[in-house]
């Protein structure tokens, strides 16, 4: 280092650091897993929901719960399995738990509030996005779901 001069040491750094400027600037910008994490900050491992003890779990196409807390989709529909009207509805309904199960479990994920907190049943109502779309609206674009009308309709 004492061969060099301060002149000529400032001029290797400035072009080592814009040669790594651009570097990262020409392969597309530096890798998005930190800011992925604060878009979407809830990650969890979700399985299906079975017996009293619920913590992280998917109870059907539109019901789960996260963290201890029952949450009800707000922005779908999707058909009964606890008390289907009807074979094909089970089935469908069955189809939207497994599939809003592997949506869940792609990646991060947020909980967006809507006007009213609750429903009649205490389950907190919420909508799923990832990346600013609606896992609910995956659902209904796939068949599985139909969105929230205010009430529940006959799937048979």
């Amino acid at each position: 280092m004492n061969d060099i001069r301060w002149p000529t040491f400032i001029t290797i750094t400035a072009a080592l650091c814009t040669a790594l400027f651009l570097a990262i600037f020409l392969s597309g910008g530096p890798t998005p897993t930190g800011a992925a994490i604060g878009i979407d900050p809830n990650r969890a491992s979700f399985g299906i929901c079975f017996g009293p003890d619920r913590y992280t779990c998917v109870v059907d196409g539109d019901t789960i719960w996260f963290e201890g807390s029952k949450i009800r989709i707000a922005d779908i529909n999707t058909p009964e399995i606890s008390k289907p009207g009807c074979a094909a509805e089970e089935r469908l309904g069955q189809k939207a738990k497994i599939r809003l199960q592997a949506l869940l479990n792609q990646g991060g994920f947020s909980l967006q509030s809507i006007d009213h907190d609750q429903d009649q049943y205490g389950r907190d109502l919420r909508i799923i996005t990832r990346d600013g779309e609606s896992l609910g609206e995956i659902l209904v674009a796939e068949g599985l779901a139909e969105r929230w009308q205010g009430y529940r309709r006959n799937w048979c």
